[in-house]
């Protein structure tokens, strides 16, 4: 992905019946007249998808339980091997909420993995802990969020994104969603790589607009 001037951000900071034949006679029936219950069909459970937003919407219930004013400060995707994230959606989402009431931040897990080790399925928390004051900065409001991870790829493979996906078709992508407070903006950062350490490129939308705003390495 092409190099662009760009404000970079330092912060990649939940029966079947049983069926018998008597006949008239009374006789006994024939093996072939007498079926057992069939054995139950074991119904594979296959992975739910979210978007970004749909996985925050998956939080919500859980988080206004915990704190009325809880807000989110970061929502990131796990890239996994169900989902490879190209298409702006992961089984899993985990997302960090402070609660100034509370004076307290909470991470939080929006699952649809069928993995053994992933997070139960549904929306799930871990226990709460302090925060400081630079994190209090990067509240925001889930309103704001106009521009879903799904569309964030469309435009982040308009401009470059693409040309990474045909040097190897099985990049992984990830998504990081965080507030600016010097540009009281939201932005999506689509990172191709599995991990900041894996990361060829990122490509940086405005969640808000819509409007691709640059890249970074």
């Amino acid at each position: 992905m092409r190099q662009l001037q760009t404000t970079a951000f330092a912060i990649l900071l939940a029966g079947t019946s049983l069926l018998t034949s008597c006949g008239s006679t009374g006789s006994k029936p024939t093996s072939g007249e007498l079926a057992g219950p069939a054995a139950p069909t074991a119904q594979k459970k296959e992975p739910a998808l979210y978007t970004g937003q749909r996985a925050l919407s998956c939080m919500s219930s859980l988080t206004a339980k915990w704190a009325p004013d809880a807000a989110p400060v970061r929502l990131e995707s796990v890239v996994n091997s169900e989902a490879s994230g190209q298409d702006g959606k992961a089984t899993v989402w985990k997302a960090g909420f402070i609660s100034p009431s509370r004076g307290k931040i909470r991470f939080f897990t929006c699952s649809g993995s069928r993995l053994p080790d992933a997070s139960p399925s549904g929306a799930s928390a871990d226990i709460e802990q302090g925060y400081g004051a630079d994190v209090a900065a990067l509240a925001f409001h889930t309103f704001l969020l106009k521009t879903d991870s799904d569309k964030a790829f469309e435009i982040a493979q308009a401009h470059g994104g693409a040309d990474l996906m045909k040097k190897d078709p099985n990049q992984a992508v990830s998504y990081v969603l965080l507030w600016n407070p010097k540009q009281r903006a939201l932005f999506w950062y689509v990172a191709y790589g599995k991990d900041k350490a894996s990361t060829v490129g990122t490509g940086i939308v405005n969640a808000m607009t819509g409007a691709y705003v640059g890249a970074s390495k």
